[in-house]
């Protein structure tokens, strides 16, 4: 595979120096500009801060890039042709020379290859409720790509707006290991918890970083969902949240949104229907996930 280093992302990973992987669909689907951007400043700020280098993944006019030059990042944040582009639409997207935003999916696919092996997200996809549509069960790719990319993927769980009881039994299938950390409940993404007991725990930094070794060490062909819950200071409850999450998915449902349209449309409703309070916590859970992502990449290369 053909990818584009920054020169910082080149010389930690020829050093062996901790690199932290970055999603690029929330900079260019998630926040409006030029909120957008300030996110992503602030994330490679945080991993910095921790001693680890950010490389955040997306495709430059046909190009596969780990690490954005400023220039790269204003342009993927203010374009309005950049595709949402999950594995499947990798090729297309490359062969016609787009610029295009990695989910959580291709960004782990990637990260793979470019030799990354830490990965921080917001919340990562999941089985949809079978009321957001009639046309068959909607499975978010993600989980398929967790089954078979070596990344360790730090997030606050799956988005609330999905069927987590189905999104944890996928996952079991798929043998993907799902681990809380300093909790035993599979998080919500807005809240703390959603009542799910995930499957093991990691009580502190050297508990997880053991785990995440002794999964590399076995050579297990998955990945491994670290979930870190938002810190409890900038959490919403769960009868919050799921009065918002109703009204966006009746309305959603009532203009015939589905697939891959779904989720963005859903998050953007909540964020009208709390005046911006879900922008706030979704950037809260950002910011925490890429802390414990590079604190984690840190322990890993010593």
């Amino acid at each position: 595979m053909d990818i584009d280093y920054a020169p910082s992302v080149k010389e930690a990973l020829a050093a062996g120096k901790p690199v932290v992987a970055l999603e690029s669909t929330i900079i260019s689907h998630g926040f409006p500009y030029p909120k957008n951007t300030e996110l992503a400043a602030e994330m490679e700020r945080v991993i910095r801060e921790q001693g680890a280098e950010p490389a955040t993944i997306a495709l430059i006019k046909g190009r596969i890039k780990c690490g954005l030059t400023s220039d790269e990042l204003e342009h993927l944040a203010t374009a309005d042709d950049v595709l949402k582009c999950s594995v499947r639409d990798l090729p297309v997207a490359l062969a016609q020379g787009r610029t295009g935003a990695t989910t959580v999916a291709s960004t782990s696919y990637i990260a793979e290859r470019a030799g990354v092996r830490v990965f921080a997200t917001g919340g990562i996809g999941g089985v949809h409720r079978a009321e957001e549509g009639a046309d068959g069960f909607d499975v978010s790719a993600d989980l398929l790509e967790l089954s078979r990319s070596r990344v360790i993927v730090v997030a606050a769980g799956a988005k609330s707006i999905l069927d987590l009881p189905a999104t944890l039994e996928v996952l079991e299938s798929y043998s993907v290991p799902v681990v809380g950390y300093g909790t035993d409940m599979f998080p919500a993404f807005h809240s703390i918890s959603s009542g799910l007991p995930v499957p093991a725990t990691a009580g502190d930094l050297s508990e997880l970083s053991a785990m995440v070794k002794a999964h590399f060490d076995l050579d297990l062909p998955s990945g491994m969902l670290v979930c870190n819950p938002i810190p409890e200071k900038d959490a919403m409850s769960n009868g919050e949240i799921e009065v918002l999450v109703e009204k966006a998915r009746t309305e959603a449902v009532s203009k015939g949104i589905k697939g891959a349209g779904m989720t963005p449309y859903i998050l953007g409703a909540l964020n009208r229907l709390s005046d911006g309070r879900t922008s706030e916590v979704n950037l809260a859970l950002a910011l925490n996930n890429a802390k414990l992502a590079a604190e984690l990449a840190a322990t890993l290369s010593l």
